[in-house]
């Protein structure tokens, strides 16, 4: 799509918890930025509330409702309520966080995104210094592996009761999730040239663009060695990529001893999984970290964003909750955007550097929810008018 043929279409899903109160603030934000132009439609699914009246987290057409827009912003899910309310509404986690799976499954939505690099002003959990020039991008598979819901419980509550989960790996999705680690090596390579990304600090070699592939291939072997033969196959594609295979509990350790050695980390759902939550916690916590599940090879399906954070209902519609994952959530957005938008491109980076100031200048306690919105704003609208 040009840049100014239409509006782009986004669809608003404030979910559950602390869902509704940072996707107000976001939303006050995208409609700050004076460009791109933004339809922003919200819908009161998938959430506990959109259940509680239809018996189901989204709408049975689900699929073309969101074929409509151009991209998804997802706030967060899963809400039992207050202990303290005996007449509260419960949902098993495997009802109330289905439309994640049922969204990325039903879109084919196979590449998920999720970056770490520290934020000032976040929580710094790591002594070493070094650990301030982490910059790395994780790939997650989203569309297979652990996660296909293939097996199922034999004889369950008696002694002989037998469990079973299938993991299913292909060559075509292995192939295309690797291949998109390169491209997106790559990519960062040529904006550290352009000075739009920091060099990396430990380019490995004199590399300055690395692919990491992480597999368990020394217990878990065909599937393993799967992920290897087509790692070099592909690898051997970019030649001035370096590379490196990680066992995905030595990974975990080295994200934490050494995470700015990393540049792609590339690995299937379940290790994508972990490495993922544990990468945000280098970045300052989950409260600062986005996630985008893309299509790159079909840009015309509506990509998913969602923080990596929960829905907290433990605070939830107390306007406690900082919204700084939801912010940069939606500058991710952007970005993916900006590939057909040059005006969303570079409001993503207005909205990335707005919310920078904010937690240099106050971090992540002190302020409300809707504080952070109006202030973010507020630097927005500065940074437009001295522009």
């Amino acid at each position: 799509m040009g840049q100014t043929e239409r509006a782009w279409r986004i669809a608003l899903m404030p979910g559950d918890g602390i869902g509704p109160e940072v996707m107000a603030a976001t939303r006050q934000v995208l409609e700050a930025l004076p460009e791109p132009a933004l339809d922003l439609v919200e819908l009161e699914w998938p959430s506990h509330a959109w259940h509680r009246r239809h018996g189901t987290m989204m709408p049975e057409d689900w699929t073309d409702r969101v074929s409509a827009f151009d991209a998804l912003l997802l706030g967060a899910l899963g809400d039992p309520g207050p202990a303290s309310d005996p007449g509260r509404y419960l949902l098993p986690d495997g009802v109330s966080l289905a439309p994640l799976l049922q969204l990325r499954k039903g879109l084919d939505l196979w590449a998920c995104e999720r970056p770490a690099s520290p934020l000032p002003g976040a929580p710094q959990y790591l002594a070493d210094q070094r650990a301030l020039e982490t910059d790395m991008l994780v790939i997650r598979e989203n569309s297979e592996g652990e996660y296909v819901d293939q097996g199922g419980r034999l004889a369950p509550g008696t002694p002989r009761e037998t469990a079973t989960q299938l993991e299913v790996f292909t060559r075509a999705g292995t192939e295309r999730i690797i291949r998109h680690a390169f491209e997106r090596a790559e990519q960062r390579r040529r904006e550290r040239v352009a000075g739009l990304r920091a060099p990396r600090a430990a380019a490995a070699g004199g590399y300055d663009a690395a692919v990491c592939v992480v597999t368990k291939r020394n217990a878990v072997q065909y599937a393993g060695e799967l992920w290897s033969d087509v790692f070099a196959e592909v690898a051997a594609e970019y030649p001035a990529v370096h590379t490196h295979h990680e066992l995905i509990d030595a990974c975990c350790m080295k994200f934490v001893t050494q995470p700015w050695q990393f540049d792609v980390v590339v690995a299937s759902n379940l290790h994508g999984d972990i490495l993922t939550d544990l990468a945000a916690v280098l970045a300052g916590g989950m409260g600062v970290a986005p996630s985008a599940n893309v299509n790159p090879s079909d840009r015309s399906v509506p990509a998913l964003f969602e923080p990596t954070h929960g829905s907290a209902p433990d605070i939830a519609g107390q306007d406690r909750a900082h919204p700084a994952a939801m912010m940069l959530t939606a500058a991710a957005m952007l970005e993916w955007l900006g590939a057909d938008d040059a005006q969303a491109a570079s409001a993503a980076v207005e909205v990335r550097e707005a919310v920078a100031a904010e937690m240099l200048q106050y971090g992540m306690e002190g302020r409300t929810c809707s504080q952070v919105g109006t202030s973010v704003c507020e630097r927005i609208r500065s940074s437009v008018r001295r522009g």
